[in-house]
């Protein structure tokens, strides 16, 4: 806990040519994953039957998928749901399949998960997503991402000066690219759940971002004989202790809810561990090394005076 009682003085900006070499390396790989390996989409992008059944016993998942699989459905995803008697079946789709054959669906997944239990079965919900709906979501689940990173470009450069906004951006689209490159090399299930996971690593990334430039506003106006390079390496210095305290706590409920928190929510929770340690990441090096290596100086930072015309006039006696 020393860490957390006394100011480090770590000089992050020194070695922000190998932070940029990793991070380089980092986006490379994730892009290429992406490009080469694609997303596992979910049943929420590209349609499908869910079916949500639940067991008078908790059975095994492994028993589960093999009394689907054993009745043809090998691409059947099988996850608990809340209590572990709680089952979720997600089906992708098949051809010709259309929202008035889900039902005949439903009762043959019903009927194979009976005969391949002792426990009883009941059929509590069941949906269908058409392709069509799919599409939808992912277009407007881009078009989301899209109008979080506009409108922040826009607040930041309202707070405090263009060059940070710029930062701020750049350190976002590397988090959030580089989260789409984990999720793309695991091939774990990108559904909604993700989507949401990956707008809450923006606003925390970002939180992250405003509280280290805004000590480095603070200092820009009180640390006067001291450069760019310093002010900005004293401010990270002075806000690290705070960063890792909240990122690590943060980082023990998401590890929680990963091993406890049922199959339901695993990319969701992987999800935001990776952004949170990417985001941690990105708010000391990539958001900061932007802004200084955009210029960003005390200059940009002071409030200008604006001499009222005349008031030359008034000081004459």
């Amino acid at each position: 806990m020393e860490l957390f009682r006394r100011q480090t003085n770590i000089d992050f900006m020194g070695k922000r040519t190998v932070a940029l070499i990793f991070s380089a390396l980092l986006l490379a790989i994730a892009i290429g994953s992406i490009v080469v390996r694609g997303l596992n989409f979910g049943l929420d992008f590209t349609g499908g039957s869910l079916i949500e059944v639940s067991y008078e016993q908790a059975p095994e998942l492994s028993d589960v998928r093999q009394s689907l699989a054993d009745a043809g459905f090998n691409d059947a995803v099988v996850q608990t749901f809340g209590a572990e008697n709680d089952i979720v079946v997600r089906l992708a789709p098949r051809s010709g399949e259309e929202r008035e054959n889900a039902d005949q669906l439903g009762e043959d997944v019903l009927n194979a998960l009976r005969q391949g239990s002792a426990s009883e079965v009941t059929l509590r919900r069941q949906e269908f997503v058409g392709p069509q709906i799919g599409r939808e979501l992912a277009e407007k689940g881009g078009l989301a991402m899209l109008v979080v990173l506009l409108g922040i470009l826009a607040y930041v450069s309202v707070r405090f000066q263009w060059r940070f906004s710029l930062g701020a951006v750049a350190a976002l689209v590397h988090d959030v690219v580089i989260t789409f490159g984990v999720i793309s090399l695991s091939q774990v299930s990108f559904d909604l759940t993700v989507v949401a996971a990956l707008l809450a690593v923006i606003g925390y990334s970002l939180n992250d971002t405003i509280v280290v430039f805004d000590r480095i506003r603070e200092n820009f106006r009180s640390l006067r004989k001291s450069g760019s390079k310093q002010v900005i390496n004293t401010s990270v210095n002075q806000t690290l202790s705070r960063t890792l305290m909240t990122s690590g706590t943060t980082l023990l409920v998401l590890m929680a809810l990963f091993y406890f928190g049922g199959e339901i929510i695993h990319a969701f929770a992987f999800t935001l561990i990776i952004g949170v340690l990417i985001g941690t990441y990105s708010s000391i090096y990539v958001a900061s090394t932007a802004a200084l290596s955009l210029g960003v100086s005390r200059e940009d930072l002071l409030e200008r005076k604006v001499e009222k015309e005349g008031a030359h006039l008034d000081a004459l006696p």
